[in-house]
């Protein structure tokens, strides 16, 4: 009696696993020739599934497996105001000041190159200045220059273009050289053309280019009673982006001594019909260190004579003319030492 109960349940079993066989059989044949097919969907713990939903959003670049998380890594752009600004900030000038001091207050400085940390500056500057014999002024300049353009969270390096011999100065060439330098390390989206005596007092004065004109930075500085000398004043530090300096084929060349190449520029910005713009004279204003003029830097007696060429000599004498020897580049911590043989005055 018991064998035959437990045959027969035997056999009960064994219909009914045929039975569910005989059905997923069916369904199967019936997915394939109805042409769906089957999904394996992969169920996640519910702690992996919650992580999931929250990155819906996300774009998802994996390439590995469906359960590792896709975390982006890529900064985000700075904003368009710094948070870090302090505003105005008279700049100080200690005596004691060295090379050194400078130096161990800017670490984040390397090859006189800097990038923000925590995020993606808006436009990468290149800083030119035309030297010569003016040691102590760059140090102040470094000193002040440094931490004025990291709190407006920049990308930026500073070229320092020295003018070897003793020729006469030719401030515009070496603006030009300065230009044709940097671009061998970076294309740069903005130029700033600036003098090594002159100290911004206000970091909202933001070292950027305007995409449509060029910007001339200073309205005023101490020694004119922060007052604009004179409307068409283009001097001391201006910004033109790579391609507006292009357009104008940057600064002439032909002017030796002081005097006269910044109204040139002007008037190859007006004749390429681009406008000037400044910052608001509250905030474009600048320390000047006084000094006397070197004595290879006297004032230009044909400046006059040469502005009157200018549309007619902007075509040929400019970025595209610049020629120059390459004595040494420097790469320091605080900035590129680029010095030159950029010739004489033809007699």
């Amino acid at each position: 009696m018991w064998f035959c109960l437990a045959v027969g349940d035997h056999l009960y079993r064994g219909r009914y696993f045929l039975l569910s066989f005989l059905l997923v059989l069916v369904l199967v044949s019936i997915a394939i020739f109805s042409g769906e097919t089957l999904k394996i969907i992969p169920v996640y713990p519910a702690t992996m599934q919650t992580r999931k939903d929250n990155l819906m959003d996300q774009p998802d670049n994996r390439t590995s497996t469906p359960d590792q998380l896709y975390i982006p890594t890529q900064k985000g752009e700075c904003p368009v105001e710094s948070p870090l600004l302090q505003g105005l900030v008279k700049p100080s000038f200690e005596s004691s000041l060295t090379l050194k001091n400078v130096e161990n207050e800017n670490k984040g400085v390397s090859d006189g190159e800097y990038e923000p940390s925590g995020c993606t500056a808006r436009q990468s500057v290149a800083i030119i200045i035309p030297h010569r014999r003016r040691e102590t002024h760059l140090i102040y300049f470094l000193y002040h220059l440094h931490p004025f353009l990291q709190r407006q969270q920049l990308h930026y390096a500073i070229y320092v273009v020295n003018q070897a011999g003793d020729a006469t100065f030719n401030r515009a060439k070496l603006m030009n050289v300065g230009y044709l330098e940097a671009l061998k390390d970076h294309s740069w989206d903005c130029f700033i053309f600036h003098d090594v005596d002159l100290i911004p007092e206000n970091d909202k004065n933001v070292y950027i280019c305007d995409d449509n004109r060029p910007k001339h930075l200073i309205f005023g500085k101490n020694s004119t009673g922060y007052q604009l000398p004179y409307p068409t004043n283009f001097g001391g530090v201006t910004a033109l982006t790579r391609e507006q300096f292009q357009k104008v084929n940057g600064f002439p060349n032909i002017y030796w001594g002081w005097g006269g190449e910044d109204d040139d520029l002007y008037t190859r910005v007006r004749l390429q019909k681009m406008k000037i713009v400044r910052p608001p004279a509250n905030v474009a204003r600048y320390t000047m260190m006084f000094h006397k003029r070197d004595s290879g830097n006297k004032k230009n007696p044909n400046r006059a004579w040469l502005m009157q060429k200018t549309h007619s000599l902007m075509k040929t004498d400019g970025i595209n003319s610049c020629s120059y020897t390459t004595l040494s580049v420097e790469r320091l911590l605080l900035y590129v030492n680029v010095t030159v043989d950029i010739g004489k005055p033809q007699s």
